[in-house]
Parts: C-alpha cells; structure tokens; sequence
C-alpha cells in the first residue's frame, strides 16, 4: 500500500474529527472521498500532509515522502488578491525541484509552457490570477499540479464553482493521472460524478463507513447511515466516546 491509516484519529484540542480510520490505498489507485458536510474529509487530507498530528494511530507513507504530495485546496480557501500572475503560479509547481532560491532553468520553463498548454492556458501566461474566473483558476492549479510531477494528489472539491467545459476537461486530466500510475484522492460531492469516474471510494463520517469498490459503498443504506452518524455526532466530544446512531 502506499498510503495506510492504522486505527486513525484525527482531530483539534483533543476533540476528534475522524475516528478508527483503518484502511489502505494502493499505489495508482482513484479513490473519491465522500461524506455529509463536516465527516472529516479535508481533516484527513491535513493528517496525511502531516498539518496536523493523529490523536491516536499512524498514518504511514510507504516509499513516499512529503514531497512526492501534490495538494490542490478548495478555490475559497485561495487569496487571488495577492499579485502573481499564471506563469509564476503554475512554475511553483517546480519548487521541490529548483528550492526556494533557484531560478528556473531551461527544462522548467518546457514543463511549465507544456502544463499551460494541456490546460488550454496558452496566452494566459501574464494575467493577473485576480482576473481569473473560478474555472480559470482551477485550470491554473492542475497545470501546476502537472509542473509538480507528484506520487500522490489529494483534490479537494476540485469541481465546485467550476463550469461543465472545465469539468470536463478537468476529469480527462485526473484519467490521464490515472492512466501513468499516479495515486489520486479527491474529495467530492456529486455521487454520480463519482459514480461514473472513480472506481474506488471511501465513505467517512466522522467514522468509516464504508470502503471499497464505488458501487459497493455508495448505497442508500451506507449513505443513510453516514448522515444518522454525522447528525448524532457531539462536536465537542472529547476522544474517544462511543455514538449512538438513532434507529
């Protein structure tokens, strides 16, 4: 496996977010996360970049490091105010490999015209990322994804406020992703999205539901008891209480 949780816990000031997570993802796997609001999702992406330490259990990395992680947030949690343009944005993705004084060398600024091209960004090069619409952005993002060259990619809504086209477009990237052997995990919300692009799937909420092939997790039962769980769930539950799904 090249990612494995070991009766994980995850958490903020002792009050757990994820709990008794047992479970691994194979190299090259494509696994969609899913969940109500609030099961813990993008608390477990933070656990496996190590932003926040377990509570109790492991999280092991097998014949990867941090840096083989390649991240893509929520496009709300970004501050576009800040003044870079395409270019520089998306040749960050080359930061593991050039450090934080290394200039770009001739294979870099190719890998970067390349990933703008893929993402049909191609004379995008100087704009301003605030002047960007939200599908723009996306598109920006997954070309620095691609500059990056990573393992694992974790993919947090990657699809929400972004158009159909870009979707599109966006999914035949993650294929691809798919197709070279790369490890992707994204976090999603439209079930048939899932359904049809992701063939593995992991249901959490708060605990793990369920876990394995799409169609076999993502059932009316397996749902309806992740949303019972979420909604008995006490928020400010200190580790580690048991609760009560309501019949």
């Amino acid at each position: 496996m090249l990612l494995s949780f070991d009766n994980l816990t995850l958490g903020y000031e002792a009050h757990p977010a994820v709990h008794h997570l047992n479970c691994g993802v194979a190299a090259g796997a494509l696994l969609a996360l899913v969940g109500p609001n609030g099961a813990g999702k993008s608390t477990l992406f933070k656990g496996i970049m190590g932003q926040i330490q377990p509570l109790d259990g492991h999280i092991h990395l097998n014949g990867i490091e941090k840096k083989d992680i390649a991240y893509l947030p929520q496009l709300n949690q970004l501050d576009r105010s800040f003044p870079i343009t395409v270019q520089e944005l998306v040749a960050l993705g080359a930061w593991n490999d050039i450090g934080a004084f290394g200039g770009l060398k001739k294979r870099h600024k190719e890998q970067v015209a390349s990933a703008l091209s893929q993402l049909s960004l191609t004379g995008f090069e100087q704009r301003l990322i605030s002047s960007l619409s939200g599908g723009q952005m996306q598109r920006v993002l997954f070309a620095r994804l691609l500059v990056q060259d990573a393992k694992l990619i974790l993919l947090d809504e990657p699809f929400t406020g972004v158009d159909s086209r870009t979707t599109h477009d966006l999914l035949h990237m993650i294929s691809t992703w798919h197709q070279q052997g790369k490890t992707i995990i994204a976090v999603l919300h439209d079930l048939e999205q899932v359904r049809h692009n992701f063939p593995e799937c992991l249901l959490l909420s708060r605990e793990p539901i369920a876990f394995g092939p799409t169609a076999e997790v993502l059932t009316d039962a397996n749902w309806l008891r992740a949303r019972k769980l979420n909604e008995a769930f006490d928020e400010h539950a200190v580790y580690c209480g048991s609760h009560e799904v309501p019949e």
